[in-house]
């Protein structure tokens, strides 16, 4: 898997069934880390492998359940955040169906609107081709016929207002998975609807067979960083000390703080009022001098 990454050049690689038990993050070679979370060693686990550079930018790492889990990363200021989901098949019970969708809906829903979210999953269901009435959530570019789990995909996408990205990108015969020899579609990437023009690309990869039945579907995304305005912003003020060399600017500061403090010789036994006191005298005879930078424009 690490070396398909590094030959694909794919740095963030959403996986399923990795049937390991426990919640641990492992080296797996060529420069590349897996984040994982299991429960049985037989069934269900589902994992995010980073590219190493990218491991130092993780934020949080959530594990939600043998189906479900999280990474928070922060890219040149952008957050990103990257969901492995793997529902229930075809012939599960109704209940175990449902409670996946309410662990993702969760994750979603306790995601910040501002942060990018990618979800990776094996969805188990067919969204069907063409788009009629959801053109909101989908492309026409599915494949067959949808079934109950494909409705349950695009309810999902309503809900939390996200595109099917798969189905924004025709693909060749060739370039769809294939399950009894004809073209079937269960691996799906999901995004935002705001940042689906940040997605240039998505198709399943040709040659490249990572499991049985399925074939590793990658997309190209390009985060669109706002970059910072010039701007003076004041970083320190220095009192203009060196009037006091000078004679009249001594007897002029004397005098204003003697009348400030109402007349006295003796300062009051309050030293915060009396050296706030002094604070405000100083600046309005010696006054301040403001030094200022431009702020270094950021390039990416």
């Amino acid at each position: 898997m690490a070396d398909m990454m590094e030959r694909r050049k794919v740095d963030i690689l959403c996986v399923q069934e990795t049937r390991w038990k426990g919640s641990k993050a492992r080296s797996i070679g060529a420069g590349f880390k897996l984040f994982y979370y299991g429960v049985y060693s037989k069934r269900n686990g589902v994992g995010v492998v980073l590219k190493e550079e990218f491991v130092r930018n993780v934020l949080e790492v959530k594990r939600v359940s043998d189906r479900v889990m999280s990474l928070k990363l922060e890219i040149e200021g952008v957050m990103l955040n990257v969901v492995s989901g793997y529902a229930p098949q075809v012939g599960c019970e109704l209940e175990e169906k449902e409670r996946f969708w309410s662990d993702l809906d969760e994750v979603i829903e306790s995601i910040p609107k501002g942060e990018r979210v990618v979800i990776g999953a094996d969805l188990n269901g067919h969204v069907g081709e063409g788009n009629t009435g959801d053109e909101e959530v989908m492309g026409k570019f599915g494949v067959k016929e949808r079934n109950l789990e494909g409705q349950m995909v695009v309810d999902f996408a309503k809900r939390m207002d996200m595109g099917v990205v798969n189905t924004y990108f025709q693909k060749r015969e060739e370039h769809s998975d294939k399950s009894g020899g004809r073209s079937t579609q269960v691996d799906y990437i999901l995004c935002r609807r705001g940042n689906l023009k940040e997605i240039s690309e998505c198709k399943v990869v040709v040659g490249e067979s990572v499991a049985r039945q399925h074939r590793m579907v990658v997309c190209r995304m390009t985060l669109m960083v706002c970059k910072k305005k010039r701007s003076k912003i004041e970083i320190e003020k220095k009192n203009k000390w060196w009037k006091l060399k000078k004679e009249e600017f001594c007897d002029e500061f004397r005098q204003k703080l003697r009348q400030a403090l109402g007349g006295q010789v003796v300062l009051p036994d309050d030293w915060e009022t009396t050296a706030e006191v002094i604070r405000v005298t100083r600046r309005k005879v010696l006054g301040v001098s403001s030094k200022v930078r431009k702020e270094d424009k950021e390039t990416w």
